[in-house]
Parts: structure tokens; C-alpha cells; sequence
């Protein structure tokens, strides 16, 4: 007897996905107001170290112990692990420390592009003139956002340096995820929590080693329990809710809807973040959200372009 096919609704990986962006929107604002006490690099060991001990659990508790050796991909786990999360989350969090979160996640929104120039240099596949025309744009928006329109250039160089340095980091680390995002596509055959905990693993073992350098060099230190009180709760947002539910939110999602559909949804995080920040009390300039607005509106176009290109 044939068994009826089940179909999901597309609501559904609608709302799974959504509910990723909707943590992850949230993610630099909680951030942020935590290094009023914890700086950048503590952050990021609190919340890659929180997250691999969780998935470490499930993916024993679902695929076996055995499912935690790398075979003959422990270099490549390796690689991925360090070149790619580690460096991406250490650059982003320690740059946000220097610039505003709303900065960071438009300059953070341009990783589909980013990922579409390196495909374009690593494996040839140009894009179509139509994507180059919207990866021009975004790229623009995230330069009128970054100056306040251009006129504040001078001014930001000379007053705000850091911010300035802030945003290159955070620039440096959204490349580190396309890195990771390549590299770990090279682990075909191993389920999605096996990838990550993996390359969580060894994520958490560079962050530690870095962490240590950084005190070491003044450029941290070993915050204190009241510290850590204060902020658990965020720091729990950002480890079990940001990295752990948001990734299974997610994959579902994903799965249901397909990955263009999940990148329309991806594309308002962004918006997210600007709302949350202007229930902070965050005022913008009319350049910022118009750069903003260019970002999101070349992502959004592109993809749609896409989507019909594929039907």
C-alpha cells in the first residue's frame, strides 16, 4: 500500500526561517550592550564555548560517539574550524566593540555577495550582469552607511578611527564566514549538527588560544562573576539562541522553502537590527537609512532575479 505524500507547508518554513533572522537581527544589539562590561574576544569564548558543549551532546545523543572523529577530514574540520568561524566570530564581535551594531549588520548583509565574487574568483562562475549590477549597489549602500553619506568620510577618519577600524573588522569577518561557508561545504556526507560541531570544536579551541594571547596583551581580561551575572542572560541569547536554535531554525526552515527563498528572508535582517536599535533610542541619519535601504533592496532584487532565473 502506497503511503500518501505529505506535503509541508511553505508557511511553515516561512516562519522557521524567519525566526532565525529575528534572533540573529537581535544578536548585535545584545551584543553590544554587553561590552559594558565584557569585551569582544570573552564574548565570543562564552558564546562558541556554551554552543559546542550543546551540540557536542546532540550529536553523541543522536548520531553515536564515534560520529565525533573526524576521519579524513580532521584537517579540512580543522580549517574550517579556525580560518573560518573562529577568525569570523573574533573579528565581528571585536569590531562591534569599536563601531555600532547597525553598522556591523549592513556591512554583515553583504556575505551573499561576498559569496558570489568568491565563487566568481575561486571557481569561475561569473554572474550574470544583472547581479553584478545589484553587488555594485549593495556595496555603495554599505559605503553611504559607513560615512553617513559620504560627507562624514573626513570626519570619521579624524574623530573616529576606531569606529572606522571597527568596521573594516567586522568587513573582515563577514569574509571569514563566506571562507567557512566554502570550506564546509567540502564535508558533504556528514549531517548538518556533525559539521557544526565539529567545526565548533575546533573553533572553541582557537578562541580560547586567542582569548589567552589577548589578556595577555591587555587587549582582554577575565571578567568577573558579577560581570558574567549581569549578563547571562545575553550571553546565553547569544550562544543557545544564536548559534544553537537559530542554526536548527534555520536548516528547517531552509529545507522546506528551499535556500533562495530562506536568502529572500535573510535579506531583513538588517531591518531587524535597525528596528531594535531605534526601540533603543537610536536616531539615524536620513543617509544611513537610505544606505541601508540600497543594501537591502539590491539583496532582495537579486535574489528575486534569481528565483526567476531558476524557474
Amino acid at each position: 500500500m502506497t503511503r500518501p505524500t505529505v506535503t509541508r507547508p511553505p508557511t511553515a518554513g516561512f516562519a522557521l526561517t524567519l525566526g532565525a533572522v529575528l534572533v540573529w537581527g537581535g544578536q548585535l544589539p545584545v551584543a553590544k550592550a554587553a561590552m559594558a562590561d565584557l569585551d569582544g574576544f570573552t564574548i565570543t569564548l562564552v558564546r562558541y564555548g556554551v554552543a559546542t558543549l550543546a551540540m557536542l551532546g546532540i550529536v553523541v545523543w543522536r548520531e553515536g560517539a564515534a560520529s565525533l572523529s573526524g576521519g579524513g577530514r580532521t584537517g579540512l574540520a580543522a580549517a574550517a574550524g579556525t580560518l573560518g568561524m573562529a577568525a569570523s566570530g573574533l573579528l565581528v564581535f571585536v569590531g562591534l566593540s569599536l563601531t555600532r551594531p547597525e553598522v556591523a549588520v549592513v556591512i554583515i548583509a553583504l556575505q551573499p555577495a561576498m559569496t558570489a565574487i568568491a565563487e566568481w574568483l575561486l571557481k569561475g562562475r561569473r554572474p550574470a550582469p544583472f547581479t553584478l549590477v545589484c553587488l555594485v549597489v549593495a556595496f555603495l549602500g554599505v559605503v553611504v552607511v559607513v560615512t553617513r553619506g559620504g560627507s562624514g568620510l573626513g570626519e570619521l577618519v579624524r574623530s573616529s578611527p576606531r569606529a572606522l577600524l571597527g568596521d573594516v573588522l567586522v568587513f573582515l569577518g563577514a569574509a571569514a564566514w563566506v571562507a567557512y561557508t566554502l570550506m564546509a561545504d567540502r564535508l558533504s556526507g556528514w549531517s548538518t549538527i556533525r559539521v557544526s560541531a565539529l567545526t565548533c570544536l575546533w573553533a572553541t579551541a582557537a578562541i580560547a588560544l586567542v582569548w589567552l594571547a589577548a589578556i595577555l596583551l591587555g587587549a582582554a581580561s577575565v571578567p568577573t562573576g558579577a560581570a558574567l551575572g549581569r549578563h547571562g542572560w545575553r550571553l546565553a541569547y547569544l550562544s543557545l539562541l544564536g548559534v544553537l536554535a537559530a542554526m536548527f531554525l534555520w536548516n528547517a526552515g531552509s529545507r522546506r522553502i528551499g535556500p533562495l527563498n530562506a536568502m529572500l528572508v535573510l535579506n531583513l535582517m538588517p531591518v531587524v537590527t535597525f528596528t531594535i536599535r531605534a526601540l533603543e533610542g537610536a536616531r539615524f541619519l536620513p543617509a544611513e537609512l537610505g544606505g541601508a535601504a540600497m543594501v537591502v533592496g539590491a539583496l532582495i532584487a537579486n535574489n528575486l532575479y534569481q528565483r526567476r532565473a531558476a524557474s
